[in-house]
């Protein structure tokens, strides 16, 4: 509703106040898109500032014109309070890695495995269209249009979830407000990278060097930190870019629907975005070869940061079949650039101790500067690794960033060795606690097994705590080494035995802190049991697989049974192998964790599904692998079950859920208003269920 005026509510506007505003907003937003995203400015800067001011002034005097997609909204409204968690429509898989050509040509063979398409002996290589773009070194941002206006921006987060920054998405003026579609469908899904270009990134570090503040590390820590700000006027003034690369459309949209990836980036500069410039549509695998080679140095000259080129399959239907691992899509590769490397000589060899006791050694050296951060630590992973580099007091390392993120030592230069440089090991025993060290027979790990080891303590709690856990805000790293110190907790479990009282009288924790913070370690209670799952840090039992497990096995007790009576029923589970099966039943045969469960129980865990969670209609294991192997497409609306619902038995039962049909489609299941994976399925000859058809199926009848 409008602002009421002195002697009332303020009139509606004139049909001509209506017409001119909505000029003005088609008139700015297209000189935005012409400045921005096509770098050729349609408006001088004195006429596009009296424009946007009568946009300002009509919308003030009457607030019924002011909509979303108003240039005047790009910054506004007060400084948001935090960031919510929203669950993305589409999740965002992680690409698989590749750092050679030999890498480069075995993701190839196997995508031509996956889509049956393997040459016999003798037969030439099917050469297959792919497409080349340049892997931006920035931030992932999910964003959804409804009816063509953006309603939503969110961070990638972990792949399935992120926080909402709506607000400050608004501000990057490449990032469209309204598409340019006349019709446009009711929802659009667009994923893209947000980044700041290296001259916006000296020049806010010359800013901030003036006020004397801290200065950003490089242009991808400082995108981050500013897509974090809960002050949107702060991200309008750091001035980020957006580069558009993915788009998802509804499957019943009759629209002009991109077939191929790139069609898809040419359909994404027709309604607005900006798409980078220099990617590549190539005939076959030594077209990309070509690409990759002459982009590795040629990215040196770009104004931005790039670190390899992303390798995708051009037909979206191609794509389709080849579907998609756990965790990254099969058609898509991220092929990697060498990174840079720098020597630097060695001070010391550390270690550190791990929440599940594995001790990593730890070169710490003299300070060099790679990929635009200084480095002064690298992991050296275990013993094997450490003798393979023969690592001696005082030796002149290269040190590397591995895909520019984690520092690693490469190599040894032993011809500036020291005289008489003792060999480096490690230890025979624990640094933290002296017990001694075990590496089992085959294992590359050194561990600690004293399980009442302060450093092993610290990790579980951390771990525990941890977002993707039990998400219990206030309980950092700092306060979790008083506790363990002090000897205060000796177990996850006694974290919620502390009191706000004894909480208060610990270092930097004042009475508000410690009642929060005793409030956040209740609240947590409630977490599902997927979560609890994960927290209880089951070596290889990440998020995914913890929540895996949980919809199969839905309690504690259920899953301790399995693990120690049937693991067949574990690795029987989509996506779970041997090796999760295998810990898993140590952990439960351990009388320490017994003891936790059971106190965790006394201290109100369920550790067990909620009503709402429970999804299998029997734990019996015949009935956890009823649908093993067979992979299921969901399409329309069923009558009793949620597309969630659905997917929640089939992946119960043992079954997979994709997102497109192919010809490896088991079934798809049909509901009212079934779209093109429907005709699809038709198409290919793949089976179709009604939602009856799949209750019987996992009724075994």
């Amino acid at each position: 509703m409008s602002a009421p005026s002195p002697g009332g509510s303020s009139p509606l506007p004139s049909p001509d106040q209506v017409q001119r505003a909505s000029e003005l907003r088609r008139l700015l937003n297209r000189a935005a898109h012409a400045y921005y995203v096509l770098d050729a400015p349609e408006l001088e800067d004195s006429v596009y500032d009296q424009l946007y001011r009568e946009l300002v002034d009509l919308e003030a005097a009457q607030p019924h014109l002011r909509t979303s997609d108003s240039p005047t909204q790009r910054v506004g409204g007060a400084p948001a309070e935090g960031f919510v968690s929203v669950e993305h429509r589409i999740p965002l898989f992680s690409l698989d890695n590749g750092f050679s050509m030999a890498d480069l040509e075995k993701w190839y063979e196997r995508l031509l495995r996956e889509l049956d398409r393997l040459p016999a002996a003798g037969e030439a290589v099917p050469a297959l269209a792919m497409v080349c773009e340049l892997k931006i070194d920035g931030n992932a941002l999910a964003l959804t249009y409804e009816q063509g206006v953006l309603v939503r921006a969110a961070t990638r987060g972990d792949g399935e979830s992120g926080e909402e920054i709506t607000a400050n998405v608004r501000t990057i003026q490449s990032v469209p407000l309204r598409l340019d579609l006349a019709d446009p469908p009711a929802w659009v899904e667009v994923r893209g990278e947000a980044l700041i270009p290296d001259p916006t990134f000296v020049a806010i570090n010359t800013e901030r060097q003036l006020r004397g503040e801290a200065l950003f590390a490089n242009p991808r820590n400082a995108c981050a930190g500013t897509l974090r700000q809960l002050d949107p006027k702060v991200v309008a003034a750091r001035r980020l870019d957006f580069f558009a690369y993915t788009l998802h459309l509804p499957e019943e949209w009759p629209g002009d629907r991109p077939a191929s990836q790139w069609q898809a980036l040419r359909w994404l500069e027709r309604v607005g975005f900006r798409v980078n410039p220099h990617a590549a549509l190539c005939p076959d695998l030594a077209g990309v070869e070509q690409f990759v080679a002459t982009w590795e140095e040629r990215r040196r000259g770009l104004e931005y940061a790039t670190d390899g080129v992303v390798v995708k399959l051009e037909d979206l239907r191609l794509q389709a079949d080849a579907g998609f691992t756990q965790k990254a899509p099969r058609w898509a590769l991220a092929l990697k650039y060498a990174a840079e490397e720098a020597p630097s000589r060695l001070l010391r060899l550390s270690c550190q101790v791990g929440r599940t006791g594995v001790v990593t050694p730890v070169a710490e050296f003299e300070p060099v500067a790679l990929a635009g951060t200084s480095v002064s630590r690298a992991t050296l992973h275990n013993a094997d690794r450490l003798a393979e580099l023969d690592l001696h007091a005082g030796d002149t390392i290269v040190v590397r960033k591995a895909g520019e993120i984690i520092p690693e030592v490469v190599r040894v230069l032993p011809e500036l060795r020291p005289p008489g440089a003792e060999p480096l090991q490690l230890p025979p025993t624990c640094p933290e606690c002296g017990s001694t060290l075990v590496r089992e027979e085959g294992e590359a790990a050194t561990c600690c097994v004293n399980s009442s080891c302060p450093a092993i303590l610290r990790g579980s709690l951390r771990h525990w705590v941890s977002k993707g856990a039990l998400d219990v805000e206030g309980l950092g790293s700092k306060l979790i080494e008083q506790l363990v110190d002090r000897g205060l907790v000796g177990s996850i479990a006694d974290l919620y035995r502390l009191d706000a009282a004894l909480l208060a009288s610990l270092e930097r924790m004042g009475a508000t802190s410690a009642a929060k913070l005793v409030a956040a370690l209740a609240a947590s209670r409630s977490q599902p049991w997927h979560r609890q799952l994960y927290g209880l840090g089951i070596h290889h039992v990440g998020e995914v697989s913890a929540k895996a497990l949980a919809r199969t096995f839905p309690s504690a007790t259920e899953l301790a049974q399995a693990a120690t009576e049937s693991p067949e029923a574990i690795t029987a589970v989509f996506g779970l192998g041997a090796e999760i099966a295998q810990s898993l039943q140590q952990w439960f045969a351990t009388a320490a964790n017994q003891a936790l469960l059971a106190d965790l129980e006394t201290l109100g865990f369920s550790l067990a599904a909620a009503a709402t969670e429970e999804t299998a209609a029997d734990g019996t294991a015949e009935a956890q692998t009823r649908l093993a192997g067979q992979s299921f497409v969901l399409t329309g609306t069923l009558p009793g079950l949620s597309r969630s619902q659905a997917q929640a038995l089939i992946e119960a039962a043992g079954g997979k859920v994709s997102g497109a049909v192919s010809r490896k489609t088991t079934y798809v299941v049909a509901g009212e208003e079934a779209g093109s994976k429907l005709a699809r399925a038709e198409a290919l000859g793949v089976a179709v269920l009604t939602e009856a058809g799949l209750r019987a199926l996992l009724e075994g009848s």
